[in-house]
């Protein structure tokens, strides 16, 4: 059988689009800032919502995840972020508290607070959300802090930083 050049372009377009991913990099972006009067860090975290629902599904043995709003994933979603997001010292980790998420085009927002009135220098912050998911996965935080702004990023081997 004899195949065309066009045959064969098609055909390579074809597989190559089947077998690409949605998108070619794993990142999330964390903005968080802390509310000097009303002692409480205001969070947000922009994941991908397929990257999500992925990592969602292989936390909960391979059951299949479809994020959208007013879903019933919400304690699942709740269970995920603690168990991959979290802000200790040697004494003590700081309650998180879910407030709750939103899908929006192809990304999905997560809200969170923590009650806070110590100062959070020298604290830890864990962000290794999606990092067992994705090897090439990173977490980038935008910290905003009455002290100034502050970049941090996560990646597999460096998902915990200092405050």
């Amino acid at each position: 059988m004899k195949i065309t050049r066009l045959t064969f372009l098609l055909l390579i377009f074809w597989l190559t689009s089947s077998f690409a991913p949605k998108h070619q990099y794993h990142v999330s972006v964390t903005q968080m800032k802390y509310d000097k009067p009303a002692k409480t860090f205001e969070i947000s975290i922009r994941i991908f919502t397929d990257d999500l629902e992925k990592g969602l599904s292989e936390d909960n043995n391979k059951r299949v995840f479809t994020i959208k709003n007013n879903d019933q994933n919400n304690s699942f979603v709740e269970h995920y972020i603690r168990k991959h997001f979290a802000l200790s010292n040697a004494q003590r980790k700081a309650e998180i508290q879910y407030v709750g998420k939103e899908e929006e085009a192809d990304a999905t927002w997560i809200y969170l607070e923590i009650p806070f009135s110590e100062n959070p220098e020298g604290w830890k912050l864990q962000n290794s959300i999606l990092m067992e998911t994705f090897d090439d996965q990173v977490n980038m935080m935008n910290l905003k802090l009455p002290s100034g702004p502050k970049t941090f990023l996560y990646k597999k081997g460096q998902a915990v930083q200092t405050l």
